[in-house]
């Protein structure tokens, strides 16, 4: 049922818990190789492979969140990932030696890989039908403003307290955690009473990897994922290798892009939702991604007075084509997931993020030294080939998941069957 106001249940305490969360994420994102310099005494060359180290093998607990998801609920797994990484940031003062550091980075990047699918799998259980799409675009747009607001409140740290400010960046990061699981343990989600181990859960990630309209769809988001990298792997080198422009110019670039996913995620997504089919609407924004990728490519061509004008108007239509894709690919990965292995299903589908992450930086940086406009016909080619899958996909996968409106709009009450066990994989159209 609604609340009173139109939410979902447990909705108010899910957002809380994402901006707090975001906030502490945005305070320790920017000075994160600067912070472990100063806390290790390492060489950054050293840090930046302990992370990158880190993060691979952090990919494990993707496949163990999806089956603690799946075991235990989303709540559960959730509330967990946050205590983890609260522990973890907490600990990482004490990471003064290397074998110390990269447990502790181990630790901390484990929860951080494990909880975008084990959230979206919460969104899955708490929403359904428009309303799913709805908590991706507002959870898009909770997570930039918070990132900008941490952003700015570790700036003033570090310049008030120096070496302090680092460690009080570290503490408060992990209290925010604990706050968040605080609001998490105010969300009630709704009783699954299809959790008991039917053949198909037994059968675990088999399932999940036979499922060949998921597969493409998992393929689809590798494709346009690695655009996602883009504005913070390969724009700032583009812009400073090809134009000479100054490294600082990235400041300004992100600021706009975070604003516009805070300020206008809301109402784009809203306007994608009048559109019945997901599919659609995700492969719009994939292709909007792609004629900005083009654009990229062919900007050398322009007067040097007019190439500032280029990279901010060419990053307001990669923005848009953002705040298009998201939500809708986001809400279709949930709702093609069968409810019963939904969280392994979220894991796999999660790896596509994570393995694009990995990639994009010596995937961008070799094609930079043959072409400086190369990564990005290759991004164009590689969203609009994601586009092309996602609409052939369209018949394949279940109609309950391409059509925002085939189902509920919010899980019945307590005790009732949330969603069909198995969803039917007939025709969408």
């Amino acid at each position: 049922m609604k609340t009173k106001d139109g939410r979902v249940p447990g909705e108010r305490n899910l957002i809380a818990g994402m901006l707090v969360d975001a906030v502490g994420t945005g305070m320790y994102v920017p000075f994160s190789l600067v912070f472990f310099q100063r806390i290790t005494g390492l060489p950054l060359s050293t840090i930046g492979a302990v992370l990158t180290v880190a993060g691979l093998l952090a990919m494990g607990s993707m496949p163990v969140g999806g089956w603690a998801v799946d075991r235990f609920g989303a709540r559960r797994v959730r509330l967990t990932l946050y205590l983890i990484r609260g522990l973890g940031f907490l600990a990482f003062p004490l990471g003064t030696t290397l074998p110390v550091f990269a447990l502790v980075a181990t630790l901390a990047a484990a929860g951080a890989q494990a909880f975008p699918a084990t959230q979206q799998a919460l969104i899955g259980e708490l929403a359904q039908g428009e309303h799913r799409d709805r908590l991706m675009a507002l959870a898009r747009s909770i997570n930039n403003a918070g990132l900008g607001i941490g952003g700015l409140l570790a700036a003033g740290l570090v310049q008030l307290g120096g070496d302090h400010g680092f460690l009080a960046v570290a503490w408060l990061n992990a209290t925010t955690f604990f706050v968040a699981a605080l609001f998490a343990l105010r969300i009630r989600a709704p009783h699954h009473p299809s959790r008991p181990q039917t053949g198909r859960q037994r059968s675990g990630y088999r399932a999940v990897l036979r499922d060949r309209p998921y597969a493409g769809l998992t393929l689809a988001n590798f494709l346009i994922a690695l655009g996602y990298s883009a504005l913070s792997v390969l724009l700032p080198v583009y812009a400073v290798n090809q134009f000479d422009l100054s490294a600082a110019v990235a400041g300004p670039l992100f600021a706009v892009n975070t604003a516009l996913c805070a300020f206008a995620g809301v109402p784009v997504g809203r306007l994608g939702r009048r559109f019945a089919r997901r599919t659609r609407v995700a492969a719009v924004g994939a292709l909007v991604f792609a004629a900005s990728f083009l654009g990229y490519a062919l900007l050398g061509g322009m007067p040097r007075q007019g190439v500032m004008t280029g990279l901010v108007g060419l990053l307001i239509l990669y923005t848009i084509g953002e705040l298009v894709h998201s939500p809708s690919a986001g809400a279709l990965s949930v709702s093609a997931a069968p409810a019963e292995t939904r969280g392994r299903y979220l894991a796999t589908y999660q790896l596509s993020w994570a393995l694009s992450q990995t990639l994009a930086p010596s995937l961008f940086t070799g094609l930079l030294e043959i072409d400086g406009r190369l990564p990005w016909l290759v991004l164009a080619a590689s969203s609009t080939a994601g586009a092309i899958v996602l609409l052939a996909l369209e018949r394949r996968l279940p109609a309950e998941a391409v059509h925002t409106a085939m189902v509920g709009a919010v899980p019945p009450a307590r005790g009732a069957v949330t969603e069909p066990k198995k969803l039917s994989r007939g025709r969408a159209g």
